[in-house]
């Protein structure tokens, strides 16, 4: 296994060619039976790609690298975790890279602020319980809701969210036109949404005074780009 993988150039201990999307299923179950060569070819398709979900969440390479790394090893001992049907092998291993990620940026924060925050303590108050538990609420909301979304909803909007893809990249890569991964990076992100919005701040309902709900979504002539803009910034969040 190669130790490189920073800008997308890692190839693997022996080299080679990398494999395309459709014959990633079987090199992973090879892979979780222990064949080592298998595991190398599909560490030379998602090396890349993983290593850019994570220099975009941790801005250094150097911390990019290092995820990386542990996401590939993960992906190594828990290929026999992979399910088809949940999506493509590259959707998978991009949401074990975007938890890494957003998990080494938590703990690097935790790290560096930690005496600050206690010298603080005493002089500022904390965020009330009940804001705690309504950004803790979202985490658990865009979760549930990507796991409600159709294999092909779910792959499109981690491509796009996750993975920075284009939608044009993603209609290239998973094999259909691009009118179709438009569709369901829409349809993925209405779904989204209507998991994920409260009630009272859900277009038709009536609720809290819009000029004193900062969570309210404005709608326009065309609410599905609405959807869009709120849904990225919980994906973000998340």
């Amino acid at each position: 296994m190669t130790s490189r993988t920073r800008n997308g150039r890692g190839t693997g201990s022996a080299g080679g060619p990398v494999p395309v999307a459709e014959e990633l299923p079987r090199l992973v179950r090879r892979a979780a039976r222990g064949d080592q060569a298998a595991f190398e070819a599909v560490y030379r398709a998602v090396a890349g790609p993983v290593y850019g979900v994570a220099l975009r969440t941790l801005h250094s390479p150097a911390h990019a690298e290092e995820v990386a790394q542990e996401v590939l090893l993960e992906v190594w001992r828990t290929a026999t975790a992979y399910r088809p049907e949940r999506g493509s092998v590259l959707t998978w291993v991009l949401t074990i890279a975007h938890h890494r990620a957003v998990d080494r940026v938590r703990s690097a924060r935790a790290s560096a602020e930690r005496d600050r925050r206690a010298g603080l303590r005493e002089l500022l108050p904390s965020d009330p319980p009940e804001e705690q538990a309504v950004r803790s609420l979202d985490r658990q909301r865009v979760r549930s809701a990507l796991t409600r979304l159709s294999a092909a909803q779910r792959e499109a909007v981690v491509l796009a969210y996750y993975g920075g893809y284009t939608q044009r990249e993603i209609a290239h890569r998973v094999g259909v036109p691009l009118g179709t991964v438009k569709t369901r990076i829409r349809d993925g992100l209405i779904r989204l949404r209507a998991v994920i919005t409260p009630d009272d701040v859900r277009p038709g309902r009536r609720g809290p005074d819009p000029e004193r709900n900062p969570r309210r979504i404005a709608r326009t002539s065309e609410p599905w780009k609405d959807t869009v803009t709120a849904d990225q910034q919980r994906i973000a969040r998340w």
